[in-house]
């Protein structure tokens, strides 16, 4: 009998829940999920709980390079999470909010930090904890600036963080907007009827087993659900036109689209068009010219008062 419900708890995370992310991602996610909730039909070798943590992974090598102390690049790659934790190798890039909010406010309460960039590189993830880390990064550009540098794609919950940064730069063909929300509901009541099972729930609540995937969607339920997404929808395109300083509606009007170049900047969605490498160059070549002039300044005013000593 194939193995029907192996991973509950990464089902719970994936179904029936909003998600700030691409279609292109959830389809990923699922390509992994879905087998292993069916059919067992993949070997641990291939999927290994544990080996990956999320921990871990957000102060991982950047693809951008620098030595530029004064600079703080910080990594925004693949999946985004609520929690740190961990998920099955077959998902090689995962960061969660709560790790990235960690590895920022340690690089504000460094003084040798001058500015912080994110280097972002994904589709989005979860709705859940998304818009706390993004107002965190909106309020804390107060203290330092954060730059977004999208390399390549900043898609749905990943535009959510990089729209609340003080600037936004994207090369010609990075992608930037997927202001939208998702939810997917799984329905297992005829395969599980195929194969001799039966479930059985009680509940007290009209809607605490509104969504289960044993049964098809019930129209109460699918009202519950579409309100779940106005709700989360509305936290989006409102924070971004906040952040953005830009007319909610104008928002809403990019219809969850995705845009690229020019277009991301006449939108309002970017601020610039660079390259990474060059952005990243841009910023700390800044703070090279600032040690400079403080260096020789420090030396003017030694030598002024070495002479006036002198006198």
């Amino acid at each position: 009998m194939p193995k029907l419900i192996n991973y509950p708890h990464l089902a719970n995370q994936v179904f029936g829940v909003p998600h700030y992310a691409t279609p292109q991602t959830l389809d990923a996610v699922k390509a992994v999920v879905i087998p292993r909730l069916l059919s067992g039909s993949l070997s641990e070798s291939e999927i290994d709980l544990g080996k990956i943590n999320l921990s871990t992974n957000v102060n991982g090598s950047t693809k951008i390079t620098t030595n530029v102390n004064p600079v703080k690049v910080i990594s925004v790659h693949g999946l985004l999470t609520t929690r740190r934790g961990s998920i099955n190798a077959a998902c090689t890039e995962l960061v969660s909010y709560e790790s990235l909010r960690n590895v920022i406010s340690q690089a504000l309460n460094d003084d040798s930090i001058k500015e912080i960039v994110l280097d972002i590189n994904s589709g989005g993830g979860a709705a859940t904890g998304c818009k706390e880390l993004a107002d965190f990064i909106y309020q804390s550009r107060e203290i330092k600036p954060i730059t977004a540098i999208v390399n390549f794609y900043a898609f749905s919950a990943a535009y959510f963080i990089a729209s609340a940064c003080s600037n936004v730069i994207i090369s010609e063909t990075s992608g930037v907007g997927s202001i939208g929300v998702i939810i997917e509901h799984m329905e297992t009541s005829k395969l599980e009827e195929s194969v001799g099972l039966k479930f059985t729930t009680l509940y007290r609540g009209d809607f605490k087993n509104a969504g289960s995937s044993h049964e098809p969607l019930s129209d109460p339920a699918l009202e519950f659900l579409n309100g779940q997404l106005d709700w989360t929808y509305k936290l989006f395109t409102e924070s971004v036109a906040k952040y953005r300083g830009i007319d909610v509606q104008k928002v809403i009007d990019t219809q969850a689209k995705c845009y690229f170049g020019n277009d991301a900047i006449n939108t309002g969605l970017a601020d610039q068009i660079q390259n990474p490498q060059d952005a990243i160059n841009t910023i700390a070549a800044k703070y090279h010219q600032d040690t400079k002039q403080n260096s020789s300044s420090i030396k003017i005013r030694a030598k002024a008062i070495d002479n006036a000593s002198r006198l």
